[in-house]
């Protein structure tokens, strides 16, 4: 019988993550305390940006549009947000979307299935993803149970369980 598999990933769904900004922007046009700060979240390339006249109120756009995130399934951890920094007369913060595993990432998941996992379990790197494989399929239901309990950086997704 053929080993069973399933790849790891971590990647962000690109429509709900635009969905999620679309909500923020409207939130944030509508809301009286926004109103004259100069509030605004928008795309620039790969990254959401967040502008507004003070630290306080860009933070403020901040945590609407975390709250968006949350509310369309994306975890806090696939968003890599920077610090306000001042631009001119506005201070601005930009979030990058993680997409992929990078390789210290992957070698600690690595090592939590080695050290963690049934024995029968073997995990492969691959580019930006994970390739986990048994005998078992119970084992390696096991392991994607130990690795969602795993306090990691990134948010993992379990994807072509074959």
């Amino acid at each position: 019988m053929a080993d069973s598999t399933f790849d790891i990933v971590s990647k962000v769904d690109k429509m709900e993550a635009d969905n999620a900004v679309n909500q923020a922007r409207k939130e944030i046009e509508q809301r009286y305390d926004f109103k004259g700060v100069g509030a605004s979240v928008e795309w620039s390339g790969e990254k959401i940006l967040l502008k507004a006249s003070t630290e306080e109120r860009v933070k403020a756009v901040l945590d609407v549009v975390q709250s968006k995130f949350i509310k369309r399934g994306i975890t806090l951890k696939s968003l890599d947000d920077g610090d306000p920094y001042a631009s001119g007369k506005e201070f601005r913060i930009e979030i990058a979307l993680k997409n992929g595993i990078d390789q210290k990432n992957a070698k600690e998941v690595g090592k939590i299935i080695r050290e963690q996992a049934p024995k029968t379990v073997k995990s492969q790197i691959q580019g930006d993803e994970l390739r986990v494989s048994s005998k078992s399929r119970d084992d390696l239901q096991e392991t994607m149970r130990i690795l969602k309990a795993a306090d990691l950086e990134i948010d993992l997704q379990f994807v072509n369980f074959r």
